[in-house]
């Protein structure tokens, strides 16, 4: 069979040596984000046919608008990991604390817990641009058959035990690792299942894009305006183009099959970023790191910040090796 007739289940069955933990755990873990990114996907392309888009009239945790869409989807991640029985905690960009799971029999024997952001780049549902779907793994550090706690999910990345996202664009795709390299399912609608169609996705080295919102460079620090008019300078393979889309996992996506770098830096409107570390920077970090690129929050790797609170922003620069390097070069001037 080529491999790229492979469905994911079959792919989970093959390469279930490449995870250090249960096989089993594993495949049910990423079966209930299949499952549930089927829902919110059928969901996702209903968008103006139906009462699903706009403002559902709430704020989340982070004092944003809350989108129809984010709601639906959330609720769904939530119930499908739930109903599945392979997580002990979820902690959602949405809610305000994280969620604790008893397993069937109330003693809390599950070893997972998942941090999730449902519906990246949400706020573009309306106009018909592509969205996705963050998630992270971790195995539990406090003990087996107590209920979680805030230290599960406080985590480094470099503890992650898998990450991946779903986007749901004119085609839509899961893309997951489990620490060994990165790999690409594309689904089919008509079957409902996904295949692989992107085995061992990486970053080209050098890139020709970079994706920041240019509409804040008043704001941001001088190392970041130095680099971007290092972009746009008319030398060598330069000027890059500039592509920014305003959902991370469609700019990701696009950089690491074509090459470039995303950058969403602190600025003085946000000093502290404005990418969740939980939710968005470390299960792309991860992904990034596992498919030969670079992701660091300034000075340091993403993966090593120790978390202090769940809903802690970053600044957030990720992409092909070469490109974040340089740009470490800009940063490190002002320091």
């Amino acid at each position: 069979m080529s491999k790229r007739n492979q469905t994911l289940g079959e792919f989970i069955i093959e390469n279930q040596h490449a995870f250090q933990y249960s096989s089993g755990e594993l495949s049910k873990l990423i079966n209930a984000i299949r499952l549930a990114a089927k829902v919110v996907n059928h969901e996702v392309n209903k968008a103006g046919l139906v009462d699903i888009t706009g403002n559902a009239g709430d704020t989340n945790i982070q004092g944003e608008n809350q989108q129809k869409l984010d709601v639906f989807a959330n609720e769904k991640f939530i119930q499908t990991l739930t109903n599945r029985e392979i997580v002990c905690g979820i902690a959602s960009e949405e809610e305000d604390s994280f969620v604790s799971i008893n397993s069937h029999d109330d003693r809390h024997q599950n070893k997972y817990v998942v941090l999730i952001d449902p519906l990246d780049g949400s706020s573009n549902i309306d106009v018909n641009v592509s969205v996705g779907t963050i998630f992270s793994v971790y195995r539990r550090v406090t003990p087996v058959g107590t209920p979680v706690t805030l230290e599960d999910f406080l985590q480094p990345g470099s503890q992650q035990v898998a990450a991946g996202y779903v986007v749901y664009g004119t085609s839509t795709m899961l893309v997951y690792t489990t620490g060994d390299g990165v790999n690409g399912f594309t689904l089919n609608p008509a079957l409902g299942t996904f295949y692989l169609s992107h085995p061992n996705m990486q970053f080209p080295e050098d890139g020709r894009i970079y994706s920041v919102n240019e509409g804040n460079y008043v704001h941001f620090h001088q190392g970041v305006k130095d680099y971007i008019k290092y972009c746009q300078m008319e030398a060598g393979d330069r000027p890059y183009t500039s592509r920014y889309i305003g959902s991370l996992v469609s700019d990701f996506h696009r950089n690491m099959i074509k090459g470039g770098i995303y950058m969403y830096p602190k600025s003085s409107v946000t000093e502290s970023g404005k990418l969740r570390l939980l939710y968005e920077c470390n299960p792309m970090a991860f992904l990034a790191e596992q498919a030969n690129g670079l992701a660091i929050g300034g000075k340091n790797r993403i993966m090593d910040i120790v978390p202090t609170e769940l809903h802690q922003r970053v600044p957030f620069f990720c992409g092909s090796r070469n490109m974040v390097q340089k740009l470490s070069e800009f940063l490190e001037k002002y320091h």
